[in-house]
């Protein structure tokens, strides 16, 4: 399990509740509740920190995240 080093943890918030952020194995977890009355979770994948909400992780996995038209070999404008 990568540990996240504490200067960073020092700096991220939830982006939903605006909370600090605490580990709790492979996952980052905020230290207030939101909307739902659960304290929102984030997935650490390869020591990176995967700080969209459930939904929008979900729709952003579900198109691709790759920026590159493969059809041009061109990059896409964010």
């Amino acid at each position: 399990m990568p540990k996240i080093s504490p200067e960073l943890l020092s700096v991220l918030r939830c982006p939903v509740t605006g909370a600090p952020l605490v580990q709790e194995g492979e996952e980052l977890v905020a230290a207030l509740a939101g909307e739902s009355g659960a304290a929102p979770r984030y997935a650490i994948e390869d020591g990176i920190p995967l700080l969209l909400p459930p939904e929008l992780l979900q729709a952003a996995t579900a198109t691709g995240t790759d920026q590159h038209d493969s059809a041009s070999g061109t990059s896409e404008a964010p």
